[in-house]
């Protein structure tokens, strides 16, 4: 043992003199010994770097890590040696660490973006420098190189039908730091099709009317049709030409999946379907880790499909058992119908005074400040974007199982009958931080749009080689 620690040293003190060579045999002799010495496999990684050997440096760094997975050390130095061989698609997976453990600086992601312009890999190279940007906002030098890849990518277009734009915006935003885009505001057939053919790239959001005429006018470009969930059991779908559009992506479970496919039986030989979940910006949601208490909060639009009149039997069965118990909606009546038998039951059901409809609110975040639970009856559902955003700010969720829950949250939290409603609201467990955990693993913006600008880039790719193609 006293030999191998002198092995060691001595390799130290010969790689502290510049004598690279002898240093390494010194700690291989010392590694034959002790094979899993992190410290030990770092600094033999480093000596072979210094003597130009960065590929078998690597795969000591690589050992090290395995051994000592937080040494900022070792991980410094395998992204050293991935950048030197070009290898910056590796170092870009190690960021979020170096960032978790502050070593993240400006310096290595703009030489990482550098990397990948050489390689012509204009996604990664403009992800890095905006991230650059986002460590050190004040880099003025970085906004034109930015502007330039940006020009240099495919252009994209968004045409929003159906309910609007209010799951487009961020999705916009986000889109706009990384490409050219443009948003279809005309009116006419003629300049819906001006504006596909100046893109590389059509994204129409909701599977409905502007879908459907894209879809039958000669193909220019890349077509993209977003399925939230009603437009599935809606005529639109078997209108839509499937051969025109290269992906349509599904927000919602299987089962609005197969509503669709029974629908339009043909449809997953004419297009590609992905799945993207909706995402909740966590930045708008506060996460309270809140004491349970007895505010239930219902997050939705008054009308049939979100089946408010259930929620009313669960609270009046609640109410028999713990008078004290409140109930609040925030969402408009949307049916005169609805509204009317709901306002009915309040008072048929004597809960009057324990059951409040609040409107839509503009603060959903500061509306569910004083809630404990956020409730779903609904019939079906994509995600449920009330759901998460409760959960986001660390409500416990209680949801009627509809088709499809079970593929979306734990099972503990699907309740059928009103009983089981009961049973979950009064349980002693509530856990706030893991609601909001939930969420950021699960449903967050962060993540959706990962997968979007994944499918871009593919396309993308797609693109570039094409024109190769053309060129050549």
């Amino acid at each position: 043992m006293e030999t191998n620690i002198n092995n060691y040293q001595r390799a130290q003190k010969l790689a502290e003199a510049g004598q690279y060579q002898q240093a390494l045999i010194s700690i291989q002799e010392h590694l034959q010994m002790v094979p899993d010495d992190a410290q030990a496999l770092n600094d033999a990684g480093a000596i072979l770097f210094c003597l130009g050997h960065s590929n078998k440096a690597i795969e000591n760094f690589v050992k090290a890590r395995k051994l000592q997975g937080d040494s900022t050390e070792i991980i410094w130095n395998l992204v050293e040696a991935y950048l030197t061989v070009g290898r910056a698609s590796e170092a870009k997976k190690l960021f979020d660490q170096m960032q978790r453990l502050g070593i993240l600086n400006v310096d290595v992601l703009n030489r990482t973006a550098n990397v990948f312009l050489n390689q012509d890999n204009k996604a990664d190279a403009l992800e890095t420098l905006l991230r650059s940007l986002f460590v050190l906002p004040g880099q003025d030098v970085l906004k034109p190189m930015i502007d330039v890849i940006r020009c240099k990518r495919p252009k994209i277009a968004f045409f929003c039908g159906g309910d609007g734009v209010k799951f487009l915006n961020e999705i916009i935003e986000f889109t706009k730091q990384r490409f050219q885009v443009q948003v279809f505001q005309d009116h006419t057939e003629e300049q819906l099709y001006e504006l596909m053919k100046w893109s590389d790239i059509s994204w129409f959001e909701w599977c409905t009317d502007l879908a459907v005429i894209a879809s039958r006018l000669p193909k220019v470009c890349k077509n993209i049709v977003r399925l939230h969930r009603y437009e599935a059991y809606e005529p639109w779908p078997q209108q839509v030409n499937w051969e025109n559009v290269d992906v349509l992506v599904n927000v919602g479970n299987s089962f609005v999946k197969d509503a669709l496919i029974s629908r339009v039986p043909n449809l997953t030989n004419q297009t590609s379907i992905v799945t993207i979940p909706n995402g909740v910006n966590l930045e708008k949601y506060t996460f309270i880790n809140r004491q349970s208490s007895k505010n239930i909060a219902f997050l939705a639009d008054l009308r049939m499909v979100k089946n408010p009149a259930f929620v009313l039997q669960c609270m009046q069965k609640l109410h028999y058992t713990d008078p004290e118990y409140r109930l609040f909606f925030a969402g408009q009546f949307v049916d005169a119908v609805v509204e009317q038998y709901l306002k009915h039951m309040v008072n048929a059901l004597e809960i009057r005074d324990v059951v409040f409809f609040d409107n839509w609110q503009e603060d959903i975040n500061g509306w569910l400040e004083d809630k404990h639970y956020i409730v779903s009856t609904s019939i079906i559902e994509s995600q449920g974007m009330g759901i998460l955003e409760g959960m986001a700010c660390g409500l416990k969720p209680v949801i009627h199982n509809f088709p499809g829950a079970d593929q979306i949250f734990p099972s503990e939290f699907l309740f059928n009958i009103s009983e089981e409603f009961c049973r979950q609201i009064i349980s002693d467990t509530y856990e706030p931080e893991r609601y909001r955990r939930f969420i950021e693993e699960n449903y967050s913006l962060k993540n959706q749009l990962v997968k979007i600008n994944e499918l871009f880039t593919r396309f993308e790719a797609e693109i570039d080689s094409n024109k190769i193609l053309v060129e050549n």
